[in-house]
């Protein structure tokens, strides 16, 4: 099995577009949001991807054939008691490579892209997404990254340092 990840141009958009129904699709199961009235969830920050530094997009495939994708972002500081970071915004891989090993070999390949601190958010409700990045994270930093919660997200956040 082949994986890669690739960042994509403005012309493959359209294709990150459509991965995101899908995404949004599982998503429900752990939220409330709806379809819109043409049966679509949308996604409003899709364009920041492509029109705001410090925003990165990733499509995933197998054997050339499209299998998920990351966003990724860096989070900047506004003030130096505050440093910035790099958050894992949205991550999806498609049923079909789950339990594959394309979720674990993305998500390394993309953290060993920023050397910085990272933080990888689920919703409390989301049990399978926690068990995926603690795992993942566990063994991309030998144990070594810490798990909290904030007052403004509903779950638990992981937060380690690449190098």
């Amino acid at each position: 099995m082949k994986i890669e990840i690739i960042q994509p141009i403005v012309e493959r958009k359209e294709i990150l577009k459509n991965l995101l129904e899908l995404y949004q699709y599982d998503f429900s199961e752990f939220e409330s949001e709806d379809v819109d009235e043409n049966g679509l969830f949308g996604y409003k920050y899709l364009d920041c991807y492509w029109d705001e530094p410090n925003h990165y997009p990733f499509l995933f495939q197998v054997d050339g054939k499209y299998a998920g994708f990351a966003l990724v972002r860096k989070i900047t500081a506004e003030d130096a008691s505050n440093p910035s970071y790099m958050k894992m915004c949205e991550f999806f891989v498609m049923r079909k490579y789950r339990k594959e090993g394309v979720g674990k070999r993305a998500a390394f390949h993309i953290f060993n892209l920023f050397q910085d601190t990272w933080e990888v958010a689920e919703l409390e409700t989301n049990l399978p997404a926690q068990k995926f990045w603690r795992e993942v994270i566990s063994e991309y930093t030998n144990n070594n990254y810490s798990e909290f919660y904030l007052d403004q997200w509903p779950g638990p956040i992981q937060r380690f340092f690449t190098v």
